[in-house]
């Protein structure tokens, strides 16, 4: 019991109102869709709610993962996170059809994966941003040229270093957020503020922008690549997670104006990872990048929106506050 309490006790939950009240909201709002979707569809058995049921259902996995992590030790929270990344980047090199004589190197792009995760946790912030667009950048190349098989040799160099840029870079950027110094101005709830926001924006945004493209939808914005998407979807999304992210403002060390447009890009970032990856799905003919939550699809079809807003707004924040 003793130690229990002390655990309890080193939570920033306890320490950061803000941070328990908005958890607390997350998952009284979870709680509530959960229970309007299951009454729904107890008393209109003819509603189509799946697409609903399975992305509230993912919701409650990606927030209590991320609430988990977050009030962690730091030496918990970033394995736990790079460990996503690996998920991440082993469903999507599995899917792109790498040759066999790319085993090797594909050795090296996941040992970048520990590397990047061990750049954010020192907080080594120039070799962390330059490490996997510059370093690994021109190293696959060359230990791909030893290999001596040169037929297909391009398509596995982009296809590599993409994979990378995707799944670790862009994730790699919420486990920095932990790793901010919180020496600053308005910065009361800490990298645990910023995770908390971008991830619940982030999500809730995916949410809004299908709830009203189900309600208002009639145009489409790219019928090639994802047909349920709308313009209807996507503006009232956008306005939406916009008027959210003002109300929790109070979670980042950011100016009114600059919650505002942060919460914009969020918005419009996270459906451009999602058409990408809708994208690279449909051309290599698969539904989703992997089964690692069962009957949900694979890890990164969960975090496609997550892989673009995280490094865009870790940025704006750092070039912002900091």
């Amino acid at each position: 019991m003793r130690k229990l309490k002390e655990f309890i006790l080193r939570l920033d939950l306890f320490t950061k109102p803000d941070i328990l009240h908005v958890v607390l909201l997350v998952f009284s709002l979870l709680i509530l869709a959960s229970l309007i979707f299951s009454i729904w569809g107890k008393l209109s058995p003819k509603s189509n709610l799946e697409e609903l049921k399975s992305r509230t259902n993912s919701w409650w996995i990606m927030v209590l993962f991320f609430v988990s992590a977050t009030l962690l030790d730091r030496a918990i929270t970033f394995p736990a996170i790079a460990l996503l990344s690996f998920i991440a980047f082993r469903e999507l090199h599995s899917i792109l059809n790498f040759r066999d004589s790319d085993r090797r190197a594909l050795f090296w792009a996941f040992i970048a994966i520990p590397i990047q995760y061990y750049l954010a946790y020192i907080e080594w912030y120039m070799l962390f941003i330059i490490f996997i667009p510059v370093y690994m950048f021109l190293f696959i190349p060359v230990r791909l040229v030893i290999i001596g098989e040169t037929k297909g040799i391009i398509k596995s160099m982009a296809s590599m270093q993409w994979a990378l840029m995707l799944t670790v870079f862009g994730i790699s950027h919420l486990a920095y957020f932990l790793a901010l110094p919180e020496d600053i101005p308005n910065f009361k709830n800490g990298g645990q503020g910023l995770l908390l926001f971008l991830v619940f924006l982030t999500e809730i945004n995916d949410v809004l922008q299908f709830i009203w493209g189900k309600l208002l939808g009639k145009h489409k914005i790219t019928p090639s690549v994802s047909p349920n998407k709308t313009w209807e979807g996507f503006v009232g999304g956008i306005i939406s997670t916009t008027i959210i992210g003002y109300f929790l403002r109070f979670l980042t060390p950011l100016e009114t104006w600059q919650a505002i447009l942060a919460s914009f890009i969020i918005a419009c970032t996270g459906f451009f990872g999602d058409i990408v990856m809708s994208a690279v799905k449909r051309d290599l003919g698969v539904k989703d990048t992997g089964t690692t939550i069962p009957g949900h699809g694979g890890i990164l079809d969960r975090l496609d929106s997550l892989t673009y807003t995280a490094p865009i707004f870790f940025h704006l924040v750092y070039y912002w506050a900091f």
